[in-house]
């Protein structure tokens, strides 16, 4: 019996375009692909382990020829809009209380400052969630077995009652593999609103 339900936040509520994102900051970049010391560095800034001044610091000294400005503008490229229907959605499920809401993000601190002044709801989508975790405040990510772990033991749950819904493969087949049910969401032809529905099997 599912008793909790994980959301992650991109892709699922907030629309991202991660494609469009990558090309236009290889080209910003002038590369052909992320070199293994920017992966790094924007892996470290994901869980907080680099203030977001250490993170611009880092790519203006790498690329001289950007100013802040303008790598700040290439990070939030991925960010497009949040869906009004999304936020009543999840705010239905909070005043019905039939299930214990769970947020569980990889997202920095440069990408929440962004949303926070760009979506107007933030703090109510917010409220609706019972606990509301993002990597750069947690210091874990997904799909760290241990971040898993960290949302069960603090908030008391068994993974056989977790519904945890993700669009990313990779983070759904590592919490099924610690007993959790999984929904992944493919966002080109799904929407979080028919939750029910399509997974009505486990309801």
């Amino acid at each position: 019996m599912i008793k909790t339900l994980i959301f992650d936040f991109g892709d699922v509520f907030i629309n991202l375009d991660k494609s469009g994102a990558m090309a236009h900051a290889l080209e910003l970049f002038r590369l052909e692909e992320f070199e293994t010391d920017m992966w790094d560095t924007n892996m470290q800034y994901e869980v907080g382990k680099i203030s977001t001044s250490q993170f611009l610091e880092f790519y203006t000294n790498k690329f001289n020829y950007l100013s802040e400005e303008e790598v700040i503008h290439a990070w939030n490229y991925i960010i497009k809009d949040f869906p009004e229907y999304r936020l009543e959605f999840i705010k239905n499920l909070a005043r019905k209380k039939d299930y214990k809401l769970i947020l569980l993000s990889n997202t920095n601190e440069m990408h929440i400052d962004f949303i926070k002044q760009n979506v107007d709801f933030y703090e109510a989508f917010k409220a609706c969630f019972n606990s509301f975790y993002l990597s750069h405040e947690i210091a874990f990510r997904k799909p760290n077995a241990n971040t898993f772990e960290f949302v069960l033991i603090e908030n008391k749950l068994n993974a056989d009652e977790c519904l945890f819904i993700d669009d990313t493969k990779e983070n759904t087949d590592a919490a099924r593999q610690l007993g959790f049910n999984v929904w992944n969401i493919d966002e080109t032809k799904e929407d979080v609103v028919n939750l029910f529905k399509i997974n009505k099997h486990l309801f």
